[in-house]
């Protein structure tokens, strides 16, 4: 991985998210890079992220991974497109469908694939998976913030 991840392209302005901002200390500080036409990003969750089931992780942390990681990927896809710097993306839509329990303090891997780039609009499918298992299947819907420094 030579390319920076996309989370340390974010302008100071834009880099304090939970899940993904670099400047945020109690956040989660997801690095996302690109696989061929896959992002990918790699994240163990803590034991203090259990959902309702002990070992298991809470739905809320997965929806933000995919939520985050989806953000970064429609960033770089739109960089990579029109050939200029990383800008922030927010969430107009997110859907998420959770196929099976998540482990906590098991490397989780979250894929993303860009399918639709519409001027400030990109929509990108991925996974959750553990230990080679999909556990969870999202979409997200991003918009490019306008007027960004």
């Amino acid at each position: 991985m030579n390319e920076p991840a996309f989370q340390d392209q974010y302008p100071d302005d834009y880099a304090h998210c939970f899940g993904c901002g670099r400047l945020n200390a109690a956040g989660h500080h997801l690095k996302s890079y690109w696989e061929g036409e896959e992002s990918v990003c790699r994240y163990t969750p803590d034991p203090k992220y259990t959902g309702g089931y002990p070992g298991f992780l809470y739905g809320g942390i997965i929806a933000s991974l995919i939520d985050c990681h989806g953000a970064g990927t429609a960033s770089a896809a739109k960089a990579r497109e029109d050939g200029k710097p990383l800008s922030r993306f927010v969430t107009a839509s997110i859907k998420v469908d959770y196929l099976a329990p998540t482990p906590i303090n098991t490397e989780l891997v979250i894929r993303g694939k860009p399918v639709e780039i519409k001027g400030r609009k990109v929509i990108v499918d991925l996974t959750v998976a553990a230990a080679g298992k999909i556990t969870a299947t999202g979409t997200v819907v991003m918009v490019q913030i306008k007027d960004q420094k």
